[in-house]
């Protein structure tokens, strides 16, 4: 017996077809491999962190005009610049742009104004799968005590997801914030999506069909940003899978990336050797490879290890979290089964600094400093 699929999700895929169509004729070709590494070639060895300021939970609360801190991202990303850091992977909203676009295109100059002062070259994310699928606009809610991210919002939301009818809404953000600075220098590249295919995380009620849905879309997604022909390339990271090592081992979101992708993006939360075969199996794909999320020291995954391995491949790297604040990733992911309120963790999970702006441990950020002041094409120290 043959299940019928649910009438939204037949109506997305009409739209689906409909969207493809208009964005065929004009979107741009995906770069070539020769694109791809002269455009990494120009670029330093790229080094950075996942960043959202410490007086915000999430990534509406770091955009919107009422919290929206100018002050405390410039001294934050001083911090990032005096150990070397040259890049930061900055989460925007689709939610952000419809409450008011003229004044979030203008937020974000203010942002990329800031950033360029400490030579800090942004990754902006278009689109997020993880954690709470029901974003709202306005006051956010205050963290959960002891419990990792406990307010970051997914974008689009679930609703949004599931709502064939306002993807035209979706197309005109991604449209419209790639198209306003699609030739800016000042913006490193463009994440599109970040781990589409993760059901969310959290004790979040898991979404029915979010793959589905998602699948329909990522590669609109990509055909809307490379529509405005930007001078960053476009990418999404793959994340979960054993074996990325040849396109027939892939999921069907994972190819999308990884064909649509014009350099290669992965996140590693494990063990160096595990980060090691995971960078040998994407060099098949010949194109740069950004690491776009590591860093879990009580997972196995620490600067120590992974850092000199980044370095040694010439692997650019984006380690998860800047400062310790209110999303609270200090905390382990367990900690949504298992809350630290009585006691803090034995280790930070996640961060570099704490909120005063000393590093949480100083032989991290030595290493940072050491590495990136050493010349590009130096191997790293094992």
């Amino acid at each position: 017996m043959i299940k019928p699929r649910s009438t939204a999700l037949v109506a997305l895929m009409q739209l689906a077809v409909l969207l493809s169509i208009s964005s065929a004729a004009s979107a741009a070709e995906r770069w070539t491999e020769q694109q791809a590494h002269e455009w990494y070639n120009r670029q330093a060895w790229l080094v950075g962190a996942n960043y959202i300021p410490a007086n915000a939970i999430n990534q509406l609360e770091m955009w919107q005009a009422d919290s929206f801190d100018p002050a405390t991202i410039d001294k934050e990303l001083g911090w990032a610049q005096s150990i070397g850091m040259n890049t930061m992977r900055v989460y925007l909203h689709n939610l952000l742009w419809e409450q008011d676009a003229k004044g979030f295109k203008q937020r974000i100059d203010e942002f990329l104004k800031i950033a360029a002062k400490h030579n800090i070259k942004p990754i902006f994310v278009l689109f997020d799968s993880c954690w709470d699928p029901e974003p709202k606009l306005g006051p956010q809610r205050p963290p959960i005590p002891g419990v990792h991210n406990p307010g970051w919002v997914q974008a689009p939301g679930r609703a949004r997801l599931e709502d064939a009818s306002g993807y035209p809404k979706l197309r005109e953000y991604v449209q419209g914030v790639v198209g306003a600075f699609a030739k800016d220098s000042r913006i490193l590249a463009w994440d599109v999506w970040n781990e589409p295919d993760n059901d969310g995380g959290g004790n979040y009620k898991k979404h029915v069909d979010k793959q589905k849905y998602v699948e329909l879309l990522l590669g609109q997604v990509f055909d809307w940003a490379r529509s405005q022909k930007p001078t960053q390339p476009l990418t999404s990271g793959v994340w979960h899978h054993e074996d990325w090592s040849s396109l027939d081992k892939l999921n069907p979101i994972e190819k999308i990336q990884i064909t649509q992708s014009d350099v290669i993006s992965f996140h590693d939360y494990s063990w160096p050797e595990v980060f090691e075969r995971r960078v040998k199996q994407l060099q098949a794909y010949g194109r740069p490879l950004l690491c776009t999320e590591y860093m879990a020291r009580g997972n196995g995954s620490t600067f120590d290890n992974s850092l000199p391995l980044g370095k040694r491949y010439n692997v650019a790297m984006v380690n998860w979290g800047l400062v310790d604040g209110k999303t609270q990733t200090r905390m382990p992911w367990d900690s949504w089964k298992k809350p630290y309120t009585l006691e803090e963790p034995t280790i930070w999970f996640h961060d570099v600094f704490r909120a005063d702006g000393t590093p949480y441990r100083a032989a991290e950020t030595e290493l940072i400093k050491r590495l990136t002041s050493s010349p590009r094409e130096a191997a790293g120290t094992r």
